[in-house]
């Protein structure tokens, strides 16, 4: 099943998404000291591409650098991103068999304001670290 929604949420939504990521990344390796805000972007840009069986996690690391960082990606990249899987997501919804998208989508919106101190992960190693999983899309439950 996750691999089916991946590639129905690779065409509709997925490669659109990972672009806006990359042109948010090129925009801060130009900047050069937002160089650690570009690299934050391409991971989620991956995640984008391909985010059923992946959950974003909080590193144990994380602090306050985290926070402040978060707050500067939520300036220069992170509310238009989100803006970008907010309009993804309701179009996803208006057909039934775009709504797991959509809601793939909306529960991308975390991670796309505030990446600093996170990590991408399978939900399989999260689940065995036990870590509760800050985004898990549609479709990845094994039940």
């Amino acid at each position: 099943m996750r691999l089916l929604l991946n590639i129905i949420w690779f065409v509709l939504a997925g490669l659109w998404i990972a672009i806006g990521y990359t042109l948010a990344a090129l925009i801060c390796f130009i900047l050069i000291a937002t160089i650690p805000f570009g690299i934050a972007s391409l991971r989620i840009a991956i995640l984008a591409l391909w985010p059923f069986g992946k959950t974003v996690v909080k590193r144990a690391d994380a602090g306050l650098a985290s926070g402040i960082g978060n707050i500067l990606w939520f300036v220069l990249c992170g509310w238009w991103l989100a803006i970008a899987h907010l309009v993804s997501g309701v179009l996803l919804c208006l057909t039934i068999i775009g709504i797991p998208l959509g809601l793939a989508n909306f529960k991308l919106i975390p991670a796309s304001l505030f990446p600093m101190g996170r990590e991408i992960v399978s939900i399989d190693q999260a689940r065995a670290l036990g870590i509760k999983p800050m985004f898990a899309p549609s479709g990845t439950s094994r039940h």
